[in-house]
């Protein structure tokens, strides 16, 4: 796959008889040079019912100007866009299309639009001679295109200014203000595509989105629904991200993955169990899957730093050089087995079944029923849950069975924490803080269980340098931290855990 490059700009709707201001006006514009005039040819694709452009992506084939090729836009935030580029070949190449598979699945993928546009560039200078926007002039000619499109057609003329690379976004702001000045105003479609899609295809309308923790109607239903489709759309967001191996996006994609889950379990009053129990069951295995390589990175990162924290005295034999062959070996294998996840049927048939569900949603009695007579009660149950497993935990005697009991602590911890981010909408500050609380605890539970993890891997490691004969000292060295970071951690978690149920839990959640 080609380069990516993140792309900034802002459109204007205009006329055929539109003229640019003078540009050399605007704040830090010492010249404007006339790059002349281009001729553009593309084709964007999508499926038959335009899922890509329902999520604001463009998929396009184009000739003609410097950088003819493949394009994939993902969107990143109004007005700024991933652009990934390809080599030109005759049908979209199989590294793009992985890329728009958790919105596309098992559809194909076919033209939809063909652009044609007329493109007079300028390129607004500094005082040294080095790009700070490109300014075009755009005369665009839109036909529908495939078997199932009746070939209308649609031409427009905007102004699109892109930021150079590299470039202060609040110098769009300064082109702004001097383009208004000039009577030009913002376009009302966000793309190209967009607005020959709404040319040339009256019936279709881009589904809006609501925004995240927006608060909805006051029924049950209506607000388990709105979080679950909330996390739905960032799970199939990460997805490409994920492909990518962009930084914390395996974490999201995984965070995403358990709150549909745990939502699903505990709001069962909402929605029917066995409808939704399968479904849960599947994004406990897509979980799993993820949070191998998200487990990965998080012991990768604390290994390292431990062993920064030895004092180079104490670094006795290979140690860095053993670690970063762990490290590598590691890595590959566990992007190997996540992107084999998302590349799986079973994935891309997980993505049909929850669109499926939260489209035709199974709801039960209670999801009719006022939010805040509903949730509180599953809340407090998933709180009592864990309650009783802390409690249980904290009893026990230091050791593998403790271990494992405030592993399970966690989970709980975690469940209880996204149940009230899903009530929050419905029950404000209360399950606000309640959340906050669990925050604490569930992170608190996972130093621990990382502290457990950690030690596991370095008995491994000590093993291994001492199978070649190798010394073993600062492995152990670092076992020993461990240990002691555990002792003090555990004094830690039944100190919070005491303060977490301290307060008017029940009272707050009107339970």
């Amino acid at each position: 796959m080609a380069d990516t490059k993140r792309e900034i700009e802002r459109k204007y709707e205009a006329t055929d008889e539109t003229r640019l201001p003078d540009l050399t006006k605007v704040p830090g514009v010492s010249s404007v040079r006339d790059e002349g005039v281009a001729e553009l040819d593309a084709v964007y694709y999508d499926t038959a019912d335009l899922r890509l452009a329902a999520d604001s992506l463009t998929l396009r084939r184009r000739t003609g100007g410097a950088d003819a090729g493949w394009h994939l836009k993902l969107p990143v935030s109004p007005g700024v866009r991933d652009e990934i580029g390809a080599p030109l070949t005759d049908g979209p190449p199989p590294g793009l299309i992985a890329l728009t598979r958790s919105r596309t699945r098992a559809e194909p993928i076919l033209p939809v639009v063909r652009l044609h546009s007329v493109r007079d560039v300028r390129h607004l200078l500094d005082a040294g001679g080095e790009p700070l926007a490109e300014v075009s002039v755009d005369t665009v000619t839109a036909q529908r295109v495939g078997v199932t499109a009746d070939g209308a057609t649609t031409r427009w003329t905007e102004v699109e200014v892109e930021l150079s690379d590299g470039g202060d976004p609040a110098f769009l702001d300064a082109v702004d203000k001097r383009l208004r000045k000039a009577g030009l105003r913002a376009a009302t479609s966000e793309s190209k595509l967009a607005r020959a899609l709404e040319d040339t295809a009256p019936s279709w309308k881009k589904p809006r989105r609501a925004e995240p923790g927006a608060s909805t109607a006051g029924t049950a239903g209506d607000h388990v629904l709105a979080y679950l489709r909330e996390q739905y759309a960032a799970l199939v967001a990460y997805d490409p991200a994920v492909r990518r191996d962009l930084p914390d996006s395996v974490h999201q994609m995984r965070v995403a993955t358990r709150r549909l889950r745990s939502t699903l379990r505990t709001y069962r009053k909402v929605l029917d169990r066995a409808a939704t129990d399968p479904v849960a069951e599947e994004l406990k295995w897509l979980a799993r899957e993820l949070g191998a390589d998200r487990d990965q990175e998080v012991l990768d990162d604390r290994l390292h730093t431990r062993v920064d924290d030895v004092p180079e005295t104490l670094l006795l034999g290979p140690v860095r050089g053993r670690l970063r062959i762990w490290s590598v070996t590691g890595r590959q294998n566990v992007r190997a087995q996540t992107l084999a996840a998302l590349d799986s049927p079973r994935y891309l048939d997980l993505l049909t079944t929850l669109d499926a569900l939260l489209t035709d949603p199974p709801l039960r009695g209670a999801a009719s029923k006022p939010a805040a007579e509903v949730l509180p009660k599953a809340l407090l149950k998933d709180y009592g849950r864990l309650a009783h497993r802390m409690e249980t935990a904290l009893t026990l005697p230091h050791g593998q069975e403790r271990d494992r009991a405030l592993h399970n602590a966690r989970k709980a911890a975690k469940r209880t924490r996204y149940a009230a981010d899903a009530a929050r909408p419905a029950l404000g500050k209360p399950a606000k803080r309640f959340s906050k609380r669990m925050k604490a605890v569930q992170s608190v539970l996972g130093t621990h269980q990382d502290g457990v993890v950690m030690r596991e891997t370095l008995r491994t490691l000590a093993a291994r340098a001492h199978a070649a004969g190798e010394t073993a000292f600062t492995w152990g060295l670092l076992h020993g931290r461990e240990e002691a970071a555990a002792d003090a951690g555990e004094q830690e978690i039944a100190h919070l855990w005491k303060r977490a149920t301290a307060g008017k839990l029940r009272t707050d959640l009107g339970g």
